[in-house]
C-alpha cells in the first residue's frame, strides 16, 4: 500500500476546521476573504480555530488580492501576532512586476517566521519561470511544500506540468512536496496519485452551498474515502 495522501481543506471559521476535521482533512489553511483568493485572518481566529481542532493549520499571509506583497514590514509583524496566536505554519508567495519571484519579500516574511514549515502558494502558477522561482527559493528555511495546479487555469491544464514536476523530486529546487490545489476534481486524482502526487488541497469542492455556505463534513469523506482507495 502506498503511503496516505495528504488532504487540505480550506477553512473559514471555526465550523469549517471542526467539519473538516471530522471529514477526515489532515491539514487546514486559514485564510479569509475568499472573494480576494484569500487573505490573512485575525489572529483572534486563529487561536478559536487552534482551540476547537487538533490536525495542522496553515495561515495565509497575504494583505491584498494579487500576488505583490505590499506592507512587508507589516506582513512580517503579522506573522509574529499569528505566531503569539499559536499558529506554527504559514501559507505565503510573492511575485515582482516581471512575474519573477520578490524574493527580499519572501525572505523578509520567513525571517519572521522562525523555522516555521511554510507553503508557497499559487502564485508560482502566475510565475514567468516556474523553473527559476524553485530554484532561487530552494534554501529558503521552512519552504516545504509547493501549492500549485501547475497553470494558471488549474489542474485540467495544469496535470502534464504536475507530473512532470512530481518526478523531478531529487532535483535541486524540486525536494518540496507539491500539494495539488485549483480546479481539482476527484476524477483527476487517480492519475495524480500514479503519477507519485502525495497531497491534495480543496476550497470549493468542500463546500456544496458554495463559498456562502459551510465545509461539509460529508463532502470532506468523500475526499477522503477516494484518496485512500486510489492508494490502496
Amino acid at each position: 500500500m502506498s503511503k496516505r495522501a495528504v488532504l487540505e481543506v480550506i477553512a473559514l471559521d471555526t465550523e469549517d476546521a471542526v467539519a473538516a476535521q471530522a471529514g477526515g482533512a489532515d491539514r487546514l489553511e486559514l485564510v479569509t476573504e475568499m472573494a480576494a483568493d484569500g487573505l490573512t485572518p485575525s489572529p483572534a481566529t486563529v487561536a478559536a480555530i487552534r482551540a476547537a481542532v487538533d490536525i495542522d493549520l496553515r495561515v495565509m499571509l497575504r494583505l491584498a488580492d494579487g500576488f505583490a506583497a505590499g506592507d512587508v514590514t507589516r506582513l512580517a509583524g503579522i506573522a509574529g501576532e499569528l505566531r503569539a496566536a499559536g499558529a506554527d505554519q504559514f501559507v505565503l508567495g510573492f511575485l515582482d512586476a516581471g512575474g519573477g519571484v520578490d524574493l527580499p519579500a519572501v525572505e523578509r516574511v520567513v525571517g519572521a517566521l522562525d523555522g516555521c514549515p511554510w507553503t508557497f502558494h499559487r502564485a508560482i502558477d502566475r510565475a514567468a519561470d516556474r523553473d527559476a522561482l524553485r530554484k532561487h527559493l530552494a534554501d529558503l528555511p521552512g519552504l516545504d511544500t509547493y501549492l500549485t495546479a501547475g497553470s494558471a487555469t488549474g489542474v485540467d491544464d495544469g496535470l502534464p506540468t504536475l507530473l512532470a514536476e512530481a518526478a523531478r523530486g531529487g532535483e535541486p529546487g524540486y525536494a518540496q512536496q507539491i500539494l495539488v490545489g485549483g480546479g481539482l476534481r476527484l476524477d483527476h486524482v487517480p492519475r495524480l496519485r500514479a503519477g507519485g502526487l502525495t497531497a491534495f488541497h480543496i476550497g470549493g469542492a468542500a463546500r456544496p452551498d458554495g463559498w456562502q455556505g459551510p465545509v461539509s463534513a460529508e463532502a470532506v469523506t468523500r475526499w477522503r474515502t477516494t484518496l485512500d482507495a486510489v492508494a490502496a
